[in-house]
């Protein structure tokens, strides 16, 4: 058993060997089932290598479900007939066997720590449309100019635009 799952706040040991486990996807928990819980119905099928309960980055509430990882394959089919459809606090849960392996330590959990915040490049992101001369210059629509509004407004001109 990893001391990884416990969630009990032990100094953690080294990750268990996650090559030669078999691992169920458990959904459609509640967001207070915790992995005590989970070991709690599922130990009964065989030894538990890892149990993990994925964590919204920002809030860290559960995110509904896990992965159950048996150190033998028969272990987990025997998990899967008999649990799935049965009910875990309340609910109906579903289990199947995970298709894709875990993230590693350094990939998901690790990049919403370390987000930057800006693009590499400070400078501002508008495009600049060229004329065919190649000038940088912006083309101005033929509207009259604010300042010589505000001189017709203040002489008592009429604007004629619509």
């Amino acid at each position: 058993m990893s001391n990884r799952s416990r969630g009990d706040g032990d100094q953690r040991s080294t990750p268990p060997n996650i090559d030669v486990m078999y691992s169920l996807k458990v959904d459609n928990l509640t967001y207070r089932t915790r992995v005590e819980d989970l070991r709690r119905y599922f130990e009964k099928y065989g030894p538990i290598g890892d149990i993990y309960i994925p964590r919204d980055q920002f809030s860290r509430s559960s995110r509904g479900y896990a992965f159950i990882r048996y150190l033998k394959k028969r272990d987990a089919e025997d998990a899967l007939d008999r649990m799935d459809g049965t009910d875990v606090d309340g609910r109906e849960i579903r289990v199947q066997f995970a298709r894709y392996g875990r993230a590693s330590t350094g990939d998901s959990r690790e990049k919403g720590r370390h987000r930057r915040t800006r693009s590499r490049s400070r400078s501002p992101r508008r495009s600049r449309h060229r004329s065919r001369s190649g000038s940088n210059r912006r083309s101005r629509s033929p509207s009259t100019s604010r300042s010589k509004r505000n001189n017709r407004h203040e002489n008592g001109e009429r604007d004629q635009r619509h």
